[in-house]
């Protein structure tokens, strides 16, 4: 049975102040947890973070979304305050898609919108694609909806990432946690994401830390460092991306993931799925910052993510309740 904790904070902004309560939902091997803010009835929006990170991605950027809308920000599994998947399990984003089914379903949301960052982005892309039905909305941050791998690396690297997985079960009864000062783990972090303001990352590390004996470690499971080994090619990707029925905005970071990718393979692969959302008269965008612009600078996010949601969520909700509603 789903629980929305008691645990009620606070948390205060520029713009606003606004209620923030913890939520748990029940999976097989454990808990996906996560934050709720806005209206029990508000318009339904599910918010993913990226690889690496939690739902305090968000924390600063939903205080500037429409109020009219009830915020899901979960962490996936083996992120935050969720459950890592039990041993000898894989992390890739079909299973995240499965996952975030099971917590749509906890949550009765038969139709919503969802907000992803980063790899939260690919699997509200894949998401949207499998269960076109049930999404009104999709807004990709500097995320693209899918992330191709050439057809003739496909065996190359879901070996890789399988010999990975061998090779840390092997290793894993040799090594523990290693414990850190809370400042340490914050300098930890910042070397690792060189995106993060400082305070976005004492922001992230609020989910992102767990208190032992001499200091702190990171609740994440290292399992997510290991390469994904389900992969989907251009063409799949394309054939996915036709197959959504929502509306979509892509915002683009200048300095984000289109300048990380190095390879020029990847760079052809998301000028094409850009592409695809261009001729379905879908929304992309360009803003200035770098691949966490929506937590270290959100005000610059924030006005286009509200045009869409107010335009495409809930001005077509409403729309659909007017036309259903009996006539006089």
């Amino acid at each position: 049975m789903i629980q929305v904790l008691r645990s009620v904070r606070h948390l205060t902004s520029t713009t606003m102040k606004q209620a923030v309560s913890e939520l748990s939902v029940p999976v097989p091997w454990g808990q996906i947890r996560g934050q709720v803010w806005g209206p029990d009835h508000g318009h339904p929006v599910l918010c993913l973070h990226g690889w690496a990170d939690n739902c305090g991605t968000f924390n600063s950027l939903i205080p500037l979304l429409p109020k009219e809308c009830r915020y899901v920000a979960v962490d996936l599994a083996g992120h935050g305050l969720s459950s890592h998947r039990p041993p000898g399990s894989f992390y890739y984003f079909l299973a995240y898609v499965a996952d975030i089914r099971r917590v749509v379903d906890a949550l009765q949301w038969s139709r919503f919108s969802m907000i992803g960052h980063s790899m939260g982005g690919n699997i509200a892309g894949m998401f949207s694609a499998l269960y076109p039905e049930m999404v009104d909305a999709v807004v990709l941050l500097d995320s693209y909806g899918f992330l191709p791998t050439d057809k003739k690396e496909l065996p190359r690297v879901i070996r890789q990432g399988m010999d990975g997985m061998l090779e840390f079960e092997k290793k894993s009864e040799e090594k523990t946690a290693r414990v850190y000062t809370y400042e340490k783990a914050v300098e930890r972090l910042l070397a690792a994401n060189p995106s993060l303001s400082e305070e976005s990352a004492r922001i992230l590390l609020e989910r992102g830390l767990l208190q032992v004996e001499g200091g702190v470690v990171f609740s994440r499971d290292v399992r997510i460092n290991l390469k994904n080994i389900v992969r989907i090619s251009l063409e799949q990707s394309l054939e996915m991306l036709s197959n959504i029925q929502a509306s979509v905005l892509v915002v683009q970071a200048e300095a984000g993931f289109g300048k990380m990718v190095a390879e020029s393979d990847q760079k052809k692969f998301t000028s094409a799925i850009l592409q695809a959302y261009r001729d379905r008269n879908h929304t992309v965008v360009t803003v200035p910052g770098d691949h966490h612009i929506h937590l270290n600078n959100p005000q610059v996010v924030a006005p286009v993510v509200f045009d869409f949601l107010q335009n495409k969520a809930l001005l077509h909700a409403a729309q659909q309740v007017a036309e259903m509603s009996p006539k006089l």
